[in-house]
């Protein structure tokens, strides 16, 4: 392949890109490794008493996707968490599913009652029981310390690390693209 023919391919994926951006209604979020750094606490020795660590950073970029951009956003946690549910309710995130063991499942679920297409939706997930639903979505993206088998698999690996900003850098990437979202102006 000449390096003519390379840089066409190369903007034809970039515009490919572009598109597929302008095209999510819906993100949906794993918690455990995207949202947080993937590390739970036990409190006085119990599961019961589970403690995460959430960016602030990635709140207000869930903030600006529900409020400014007017999208929706969903959580879908393999884990069964009080913490992941209390931070969820206070971004005002509508749709939040803990305890899933068939997240593909729940995914197709969420697509049809929302009445998109799976071309409408972006998945971040750091790890192999995120692949079913990476593989389901329009996009994907994983943090920058993702499990490298979904690092192969995903559209767009951030430079940020999960629970440091990764969902604020795949929110911001999305609302570059959206031609009815003045940037500079709503922020």
């Amino acid at each position: 392949m000449t390096t003519k023919e390379r840089q066409l391919k190369k903007d034809v994926s970039k515009k490919d890109l572009m598109i597929k951006k302008a095209n999510i209604e819906l993100i949906v979020l794993d918690v455990d490794g995207t949202l947080t750094d993937g590390k739970i606490y036990y409190l006085d020795g119990t599961k019961q008493d589970s403690m995460k660590a959430f960016d602030v950073k990635d709140g207000l970029g869930i903030v600006k996707w529900l409020k400014v951009a007017k999208k929706e956003l969903a959580l879908i946690s393999g884990r069964k968490s009080k913490s992941s549910e209390a931070r969820a309710s206070e971004l005002g995130i509508k749709y939040v599913y803990t305890g899933v063991s068939d997240k593909a499942k729940c995914l197709q679920t969420l697509i049809e009652k929302l009445k998109l297409a799976p071309q409408n939706v972006a998945i971040m997930g750091d790890d192999e029981n995120d692949l079913p639903i990476i593989k389901l979505a329009g996009l994907s993206y994983a943090p920058k310390d993702a499990y490298k088998s979904v690092v192969k698999e995903v559209d767009i690996v951030v430079s940020k690390k999960g629970g440091e900003g990764a969902v604020r850098e795949m929110i911001e990437d999305l609302l570059k693209v959206r031609t009815s979202f003045n940037y500079s102006k709503d922020v």
